[in-house]
């Protein structure tokens, strides 16, 4: 999620993201903001307190983005995540096809590829409910699963159909909501909006209000109250498991937030949003790459403060 030029091919073979945004009022002290790192930021993560930045490389701030260290990964990052039940495990889908598992915080790398298919990661997600269920987004292919950290993989199902055509899957988001089959949701921003899939993988929907069991029996089921900009890239989400009802989403417009699952989207921030991340104990803890700027909000998105990355 970064500063990048959108690449349109004949087929499917899209963009993954713009790095900017908006609403910054303050430069950390005695930092000097390191401005080609901060345009490298192609995804973010937190690993409890520590925030991870990635792009051809990874860096991790334990200090609010007071210092960096750099971390050693094999391949420059397209997508990154972690899950709140396993400190210090990150998983890093490479822009060269694979994923890759580190258990100590970065130092060491795994590949964690049987049975993927090949071609760049564009996104990752950890079930919210189980860490050992990832699911990754395979650029031209689909959405696969492993229920095993990543030992083994299958195909979980095709790309969303949208607009004539099927996406791929920008960002994934796993989202632990009483609406879900089991309680869980794969939301997926493309660069045609925001979809969704129960963990049944029956079939990608609108992101709307009532359950999904509902929306698949009502088939054309009424949109949501308040959606996100039609036909907008959706670059980047990220679900708080302090609170799962709480989404939010960079596009090209800024950053989003959603309190009820995604159905009704409020404006936090102006600006050209391309990646965003959010503590996992704290749903008002937020870090984002707007307009070409890393940034972090303690109150929702309502203010921010810049982070020099250097």
């Amino acid at each position: 999620m970064t500063n990048r030029t959108l690449n349109f091919e004949p087929d499917r073979r899209h963009f993954l993201a713009l790095g900017m945004g908006a609403a910054a009022v303050l430069v950390l002290p005695g930092a000097v903001l390191a401005a080609g790192r901060a345009a490298d930021i192609r995804t973010l993560a937190f690993d409890g307190d520590t925030l991870l930045i990635a792009g051809a490389t990874l860096r991790s701030s334990p200090d609010g983005g007071r210092s960096w260290h750099d971390r050693p990964t094999p391949s420059p990052v397209s997508s990154i995540a972690t899950h709140p039940a396993r400190p210090g495990r990150l998983l890093a889908g490479l822009a060269r096809g694979g994923v890759t598992a580190s258990d100590d915080g970065g130092t060491t790398w795994t590949a964690r590829s049987e049975g993927l298919a090949s071609g760049e990661v564009t996104a990752l997600a950890v079930a919210a409910g189980n860490p050992d269920m990832i699911y990754a987004a395979i650029r031209g292919d689909g959405l696969w699963k492993t229920e095993d950290a990543g030992a083994t993989w299958a195909l979980a199902m095709d790309r969303p159909w949208l607009d004539a055509a099927e996406r791929d899957p920008l960002t994934l988001a796993s989202v632990d909501l009483e609406t879900g089959m089991g309680g869980i949701w794969i939301y997926a921003g493309t660069e045609k909006g925001l979809v969704r899939v129960p963990d049944c993988f029956c079939r990608w929907q609108d992101v709307q209000p009532g359950n999904a069991m509902d929306a698949l029996v009502a088939g054309d089921a009424p949109p949501a109250e308040a959606p996100l900009p039609a036909n907008e890239p959706v670059l980047s989400l990220a679900s708080a498991p302090s609170t799962p009802s709480i989404l939010y989403a960079a596009l090209p417009s800024g950053v989003w937030t959603s309190q009820d699952g995604g159905v009704v989207w409020t404006q936090t921030a102006n600006g050209q949003g391309s990646a965003i991340a959010v503590h996992p104990s704290n749903e008002n803890h937020v870090a984002a790459v707007l307009d070409g700027t890393l940034k972090l909000s303690r109150d929702g998105g309502a203010t921010w403060t810049v982070l020099a990355v250097v």
